[in-house]
């Protein structure tokens, strides 16, 4: 996936790092670094729940070797979005895309880009407003629920089913599935708060900070081995 982005030739076979190899680097290497793009969109500032890019990148370098690098704020109008193969978008509200963000982005995702969003705290308003303006993107290929089926669910944890906190229900994920690959996920049980504040700020409801951690890094151990 990520190799055809610009500026990041082969970062998807060092990635793999994360799937268990101990290959211990003295020597910095630029390519082996964990890229988060934190996006700012519409008239969102990306600062929503505002730790959870700082703690996503945790996760990850404590499953792995790679180093881990400051998050980056990007606007989807930005030309430093092609330099980052792996985004984060987070929210409570309702929003609606521009056409020149519509634009830039549909080129990000088809050029390799991989795309992860959070609702913030079990707020209906971004998970419903995400499902419509991505579906938006590619009209012949809208959201849809990801089945338990899929290997994201397995990419580094097993995770057989995930059970909301506050409801008897299951938990899916949802995403875009661009010409036979997924190129952006979300979640809309809070899944941000948990696995960066322990839940507290969602008042127990979603995902559980256990399943949360597993599932975030599941999602990008997904997005940057694929």
């Amino acid at each position: 996936m990520c190799s055809s982005l610009i500026g990041v030739p082969h970062l998807c076979g060092i990635i793999l790092l994360l799937c268990g190899a101990a290959m211990a680097q003295e020597a910095p290497d630029p390519l082996a670094t964990f890229f988060l793009g934190r996006i700012k969109y519409s008239q969102n500032d990306g600062n929503d729940c505002g730790g959870v890019g700082q703690d996503l990148m945790r996760l990850v370098s404590r499953a792995s070797t790679l180093r881990v690098q400051q998050e980056k704020k990007v606007r989807l109008t930005d030309p430093e979005l092609f330099e980052t193969p792996f985004v984060f978008m987070n929210g409570h509200n309702d929003f609606v895309l521009t056409e020149a963000e519509m634009e830039v982005l549909r080129k990000y995702l088809d050029r390799g880009g991989f795309f992860f969003a959070s609702g913030c705290c079990t707020n209906p308003n971004f998970p419903k407003a995400w499902r419509r303006e991505f579906s938006r993107l590619f009209p012949a290929e809208p959201v849809k629920p990801l089945p338990y089926d899929h290997l994201i669910y397995r990419s580094f944890y097993n995770i057989p089913r995930l059970r909301s906190v506050h409801e008897n229900r299951e938990i899916l994920l949802e995403g875009v599935i661009r010409k036979g690959n997924l190129v952006a996920v979300l979640c809309e049980e809070g899944l941000c708060c948990s696995f960066s504040m322990n839940n507290k700020c969602n008042d127990g409801k979603g995902v559980s900070p256990d399943d949360g951690q597993k599932l975030a890094l599941n999602i990008a151990v997904y997005a940057l081995t694929h």
